[in-house]
Parts: C-alpha cells; sequence; structure tokens
C-alpha cells in the first residue's frame, strides 16, 4: 500500500496502456511504480459465486401456472386482448434496464419491451 506524498490519501493501482500506474483518488497525483515493485501493483478481480446467485429460468409451466405472475392492463398485438402476464429479467449487462415480458391472457402470445 502506497500513500501520497501531496495529501497523505491512498493511492490505488490503475490500468493504462505502459503498464500500471498508481492514482491518487482525491488530489489526482500519478506515479508509475519502479520495474522492481510493478508486479505489487497489479489490478485483479475475484468474483465469487454463491448458491443465491442462481439464474431464474421461466419455463412455459411456470407461465402457464397463472398464480404466480402479475397481470397488467396493455394491449396483445396479435389477438388485440386487453390483459397480460408481465414479467422482468435483467437480458443485458447490469447498468443496462431490464427487459420487460408480456404473455397475454387469451392467446398466449409472448412479446418483450426494452426500457
Amino acid at each position: 500500500m502506497k500513500f501520497c506524498p501531496q495529501c497523505g490519501s491512498v493511492m490505488v493501482p490503475v490500468k493504462r496502456k505502459n503498464g500500471v500506474a498508481l492514482v491518487c483518488r482525491a488530489c489526482g497525483y500519478e506515479e508509475t511504480p519502479d520495474s522492481s515493485s510493478a508486479e505489487l501493483y497489479s489490478v485483479k478481480m475475484h468474483v465469487e459465486r454463491k448458491p443465491s446467485d442462481r439464474i431464474l429460468v421461466l419455463t412455459d409451466r411456470d407461465i402457464a401456472e397463472r398464480s404466480n405472475l402479475p397481470i397488467i392492463t396493455t394491449k396483445c398485438p396479435r389477438c388485440g386482448h386487453d390483459k397480460a402476464y408481465w414479467w422482468m429479467i435483467q437480458t443485458r449487462s447490469a447498468d443496462e434496464p431490464s427487459t420487460r415480458f408480456y404473455r397475454c391472457v387469451k392467446c398466449g402470445y409472448t412479446w418483450r419491451e426494452y426500457a
């Protein structure tokens, strides 16, 4: 761990084109570590998965069990019926909004809406 010589804050390693640099987030001071200690300042990320992080997959059977999905008033693009079941799934990256899916109560047609 290295501290900023200007303000005393902790300096963090940041990847650059020519290697790793140590940057102070408080004042912006930046320095390149010497070649002997450069490997000490590598940037790594470790992701731990838990059993509770499992992906929820809705099957046609789940959707057919109408007791577990909410109903919304919206127009089906296929048959024109005004009621549909809906659910949301994160289909893109975490910084993007979720995708909302609809299934018509009458004809069973499924469509999606991107936010």
